[in-house]
């Protein structure tokens, strides 16, 4: 058998301590499939005393993880730091710099700095992983960058979240609110003490940067990303998507046109007839529509110690056989720099709630709005009268322009009759 492929590791967090632990137990049968023992022979983390569970004796301690991409006896590093700057980023320049290969589990990484990355790997002629930086132990880089390769994507969609999913079933199943459900999470170690990375779509918007790319041939524009959470979710919308036959996911969608490159994060209304309406838990799930497969779902555990680090173990197996290409699919100089589509061409029908003070004239105000704007009105739906002597008010819209129904919004923003915020979110098409 070949020579070991030797490992340094950046972070031991869950999902380090993980890939030690997948390492050591499957040790045997990885060597067998990547053809080559695979051995960590180097590890790197804030804290040397903390206690594991895990063996890290047999390991050398490196105090600065940026001085694992020189070390002569490693071939391959692999980062789970996190975050999209700091020691991340320069443990990854400097071991792509070196001609090393690197694996990472950061999206955030890879979403604001993919393409910098990918084109130094390149010059070095080393590989770049990131199967576990999107949708956890799902294999869904490698379905896109391999097993669709010979496809033209039309549209990459799902649900990429985990904390987002388990607080919006739970919501759903429970009949209870945002507030109280997002309390559960943190307890339950689903959400973290500072959730908005979540809940406010970023995370979600980091990994649909990241499926565009390889999806579209595109370059990793996060910036483009249109970006809206859940945390405006009411247990009573959830009830009222339950009542028109839909759930609400938070669901990021990516979209190749004439018009240029669409990519948005929003919480949307999904038809209970549709795969992503049962996705229920922590659960993440993907789908690719290619001109030739047809629709492609990919679902599992989006997140967590087992499942991220086999995506982690899955790259180190590839790069042991030298099965490694350009990082989003095709040569990073490929990667075209696609032009933002404009979000107000698109049609669709909506989901519209507004919070609005229990007099008269407020429906006929509302209606004139979405008269004078062009929006078609499906249906109407006034609840009861709270406490606080205010209603909530439900509509949904024949399909048309995104663009009127934000205008018909833009003509009721200040209007004395309505509180807060109204909630808009599209249906899935």
């Amino acid at each position: 058998m070949a020579e070991a492929l030797r490992v340094a590791l950046a972070g031991l967090g869950t999902v380090g301590g993980g890939v030690v632990k997948l390492l050591d137990a499957n040790r045997d049968l990885i060597a067998r499939r990547a053809g080559r023992p695979i051995e960590v022979v180097a590890v790197s983390a804030r804290d040397r005393t903390r206690d594991r569970g895990i063996d890290l004796s047999r390991f050398a301690w490196v105090d600065d993880s940026s001085s694992l991409a020189t070390l002569d006896e490693v071939d391959v590093v692999v980062e789970l730091v996190g975050g999209s700057d700091g020691p991340a980023l320069t443990l990854a320049r400097a071991t792509l710099a070196a001609g090393r290969h690197l694996v990472t589990a950061n999206k955030a990484l890879l979403a604001h700095h993919g393409l910098e990355l990918a084109e130094t790997a390149e010059r070095g002629s080393a590989a770049l992983k990131f199967e576990a930086a999107v949708a956890g132990g799902i294999p869904v880089i490698k379905g896109l960058r391999e097993g669709a390769a010979a496809n033209e994507i039309g549209r990459v969609y799902g649900i990429l979240n985990g904390t987002c999913n388990f607080i919006l079933s739970k919501m759903e199943a429970e009949g209870r609110d945002f507030a109280e459900v997002l309390s559960e999470a943190q307890a339950l170690g689903y959400a973290e003490s500072d959730p908005t990375f979540d809940i406010d779509g970023i995370d979600a918007a980091h990994k649909l940067s990241i499926l565009a790319s390889l999806a579209f041939g595109s370059q990793p524009a996060f910036g483009a990303v249109a970006v809206h959470g859940i945390r405006h979710v009411l247990g009573a919308d959830i009830a009222e998507a339950a009542a028109l036959g839909h759930r609400v996911r938070l669901v990021g969608v990516a979209e190749a046109g004439p018009q240029g490159l669409f990519q948005r994060v929003h919480p949307h209304l999904v038809p209970l007839d549709h795969p992503l309406a049962h996705v229920t838990g922590s659960t993440n799930a993907v789908v690719a529509e290619g001109n030739f497969v047809g629709r492609l779902l990919f679902q599992g555990a989006g997140a967590g110690e087992g499942p991220t680090a086999s995506a982690v173990v899955a790259d180190l197996i590839d790069i042991a056989r030298g099965e490694f290409g350009p990082a989003f699919a095709m040569p990073a100089g490929s990667l075209s720099a696609a032009s933002v589509a404009d979000s107000g061409e698109r049609r669709g029908r909506a989901y519209l709630r507004f919070t609005v003070e229990d007099r008269v004239g407020v429906l006929a105000e509302i209606a004139a709005a979405m008269r004078d704007a062009g929006v078609s009105i499906e249906s109407l739906i006034q609840r009861g009268v709270a406490a606080d002597g205010r209603a909530l008010v439900a509509i949904v819209t024949h399909e048309g322009p995104e663009r009127s129904v934000a205008q018909a919004l833009e003509r009721l923003r200040g209007s004395s009759s309505i509180a807060g915020q109204p909630l808009w979110m599209p249906l899935l098409g």
